[in-house]
């Protein structure tokens, strides 16, 4: 396995924390000082230093949409009519203020543009293509995609 970069400043102790992180956001410091065997300021220091290298950027609440009423996820694919760079820009800011979606990732291939949205229902995912998406001036062509099943959907990145 090649190693990157960014990986340089973990060890073995560094991948643990991150690993058990991702598992359990809320475990008490004394806890994981516990599991990865060392004192709790060590551990302290030692997860404040992860965070200040940027390897955590935050801690939050994955909350499971379908509980919350969101039962259709999408994937809407996007290709814009020019690219200058203003115009671009002024897409982005418009569809990232937009609360139905969820990722925006810029592609390559035959869109430009890869969208992770959610919405409650068809009727609002309708309202949300027809109301939203098409009137954006700069959009050429939209394509998107419903989710029947979702066999994998996870945040943890492999430590």
């Amino acid at each position: 396995m090649v190693e990157s970069s960014i990986e340089v400043g973990l060890d073995a102790v560094d991948r643990k924390i991150l690993k058990i992180l991702q598992q359990a956001g809320r475990i008490s410091n004394a806890e994981l000082a516990k599991q990865i065997h060392l004192s709790p300021p060590a551990t302290h220091g030692r997860v404040k230093r992860l965070e200040q290298e940027g390897y955590i950027r935050g801690y939050v609440a994955l909350l499971d949409r379908h509980q919350m009423g969101y039962d259709n996820l999408c994937f809407v694919e996007l290709s814009l009519e020019l690219h200058q760079h203003e115009k671009i820009q002024a897409i982005l800011e418009t569809i990232t203020s937009w609360s139905e979606v969820l990722e925006c990732h810029n592609v390559t291939g035959e869109y430009d543009y890869l969208l992770k949205v959610v919405v409650k229902n068809t009727q609002v995912l309708e309202h949300f293509i027809s109301k939203k998406m098409i009137p954006l001036e700069g959009v050429a062509k939209i394509h998107t995609s419903l989710v029947l099943k979702e066999v994998k959907a996870t945040t943890a990145i492999s430590t």
